[in-house]
């Protein structure tokens, strides 16, 4: 039998989205937001209204490095400063 791994489902990844556009709503953030699973491929991504194009790049690419780094990526940010 081979092994399985928790794995997320197109409802969790949806779910994650609206609580995480629940919160960016709160804070009047016009940010993106980006799920990606453990291997940094994205399996999800909103822009809210307001946001910079370039947010929509910048969003996979720091979803990417926390998924695959296995932190989040202001630990990065953190060493370099």
């Amino acid at each position: 039998m081979l092994a399985t791994k928790p794995y997320l489902t197109q409802a969790d990844v949806q779910k994650i989205l609206d609580a995480a556009d629940k919160h960016a709503a709160a804070n009047n953030w016009a940010v993106t937001i980006c799920v990606c699973d453990d291997g940094g491929h994205v399996l999800g991504l909103t822009r809210r209204d307001g946001c910079a194009p370039v947010s929509a790049y910048i969003a996979q690419e720091k979803a990417r490095t926390a998924a695959m780094g296995k932190r989040e990526s202001r630990v990065y940010e953190e060493i370099i400063n």
